[in-house]
């Protein structure tokens, strides 16, 4: 990495280098690999405007234009896989092999998903004697985090292209080298000017001013709760469509028949994934009292294995948390566990073993865990499993709705209709039965105050549209 002080403005590279300079840190060392400019209002104006110019043309494009631009883009993701691989570990710390397997593969997808969307989608239907019409929403504002940096990217542009709206993205500018490498595939795609834009830059200044601006549309946030509240009430003036992905508290429930041998390792190896900084993270394990000190031992097991160590190490199965914010909460919401009485199974504070540099923290379990403690309801994002017990299965289904978030949560039953009669009852967007495979077709989004509206698939190019009728058409 180095320092990129440009935007992507109006189908070409804007030079910014008066602008100020954003430090990006390698996690993994501690140290500034590079710089990138610092946007202003001024800069998200010059982006909305390219934006606005392109949307009349661009949202009358043909859908096998736009198929063709998608299809040319998800080619160029996958031919530059390592490139954006490496990045991503520098950026913000995920294990080389995860990057590749996951953080890249998984946000081609998005795109390959919106390409099928697209294909067979009906922009016109009648109902009777009335016409309906979807029709892209305008200028739509991206505002991404820095824990899936391409993920994220792909899982609002792709659709938003499909649609037939523009943009103005804003990735977070704790990873934004990926986001760099993302504009300029969306320029050797051929997008058409104006089309895709991206202004880096803070939340305070450049998030700020998307949120608010007049002439944007639509604003589709992911990030945390207190951010989403303050793009929610930025962008309530204009009375702009805001869609948003916030935290999440995620259940994993254990019924009494899980096979508890083979689910509680995929249970902690799921959460720890992208060392914990997943919304969807299921850090909550709900087991029945009786089997609890089984799943200790279950756990420990699966946390005491996996390996922690430089994120370009092949064998690391996680690296650093991304960011010196983030290990100094990881570390106050360890210590607030043992505080309030938590039974510290594995893990706890510091650094893990041979390792004396990065922001790396030590895979977790804390057993005896109750919901009034903050490690069961604060969303810890970081490599943390609490395990709470449950005397019976509405006492399970109390636990698991007993926190403010509601975006994703498993059950675990060798009785299937055991398991749907319990996920029926649990207040979140997705629920996972049995560790199935994850979807870039499941709507994807939260109840409460994991956000509103929808991502992925179908259901996530339609945030992307307005309806309209026609009658006597």
């Amino acid at each position: 990495m180095n320092d990129d002080m440009r935007f992507y403005v109006d189908g070409a590279w804007l030079d910014r280098a008066d602008a100020p300079r954003i430090p990006v840190y390698n996690p993994a060392t501690e140290e500034v690999i590079g710089h990138v400019a610092a946007g202003s209002a001024t800069d998200v104006d010059l982006a909305v405007a390219a934006a606005r110019r392109a949307f009349g043309s661009f949202s009358n494009n043909s859908v096998a234009d736009r198929l063709a631009l998608l299809t040319r883009i998800r080619e160029l993701l996958e031919a530059r896989t390592e490139a954006f691989a490496q990045a991503i570990v520098a950026e913000m710390g995920a294990a080389i092999s995860f990057a590749r397997a996951g953080q890249v593969f998984y946000g081609i997808e998005h795109v390959r998903a919106a390409i099928e969307v697209l294909g067979d989608f009906q922009f016109e239907t009648r109902m009777g004697d009335i016409t309906v019409r979807k029709e892209p929403i305008g200028v739509c504002g991206l505002i991404t985090p820095w824990n899936w940096p391409l993920y994220q990217i792909t899982a609002k542009v792709a659709p938003a292209i499909a649609a037939g709206c523009t943009v103005v993205l804003k990735p977070s500018e704790l990873s934004p080298f990926s986001a760099l490498l993302f504009a300029q595939v969306m320029h050797d795609a051929g997008t058409p000017a104006g089309v895709f834009n991206l202004v880096n830059g803070s939340g305070d200044e450049v998030g700020a001013a998307i949120s608010a601006h007049p002439d944007i549309d639509m604003v589709s946030f992911t990030g945390s709760t207190r951010a989403g509240i303050q793009v929610a009430q930025a962008a309530a003036p204009t009375i702009k469509r805001v869609v948003q992905e916030l935290g999440g508290k995620s259940p994993n429930v254990f019924l009494e028949d899980a096979d508890f041998a083979s689910a509680v390792p995929k249970g902690v190896l799921g959460a720890m994934r992208n060392v914990g900084q997943s919304c969807t993270a299921p850090t909550r394990m709900l087991v029945p009292a009786a089997r609890l000190a089984d799943v200790e031992a279950l756990a420990a097991e699966a946390a005491n294995g996996i390996i922690v160590a430089h994120p370009l190490d092949e064998s690391a199965f996680i690296g650093p948390l991304a960011n010196a914010a983030q290990f100094a909460k990881v570390q106050a919401l360890i210590q607030s566990g043992i505080d309030q009485g938590a039974k510290l199974i594995c893990g706890g504070l510091g650094l893990p073993p041979g390792l004396n540099r990065g922001y790396f923290a030590r895979p977790t379990i804390f057993s005896e865990v109750t919901p009034d403690m903050r490690i069961a309801q604060e969303e810890i994002f970081g490599p943390v499993v609490v395990l709470m017990p449950y005397e019976n299965e509405d006492d399970a289904i109390r636990i698991a709705n007993a926190t403010v978030y509601g975006l994703s949560s498993h059950v675990q039953s060798a009785n299937l209709e055991s398991a749907r009669r319990v996920a029926r009852q649990i207040r979140a967007g997705q629920v996972h039965i049995n560790y199935p495979a994850w979807s870039r077709h499941a709507p994807f989004g939260g109840y409460r105050q994991s956000g509103n509206g929808r991502e992925y698939g179908l259901y996530g190019m339609e945030e992307y549209l307005e309806v309209k009728a026609l009658l006597g058409y």
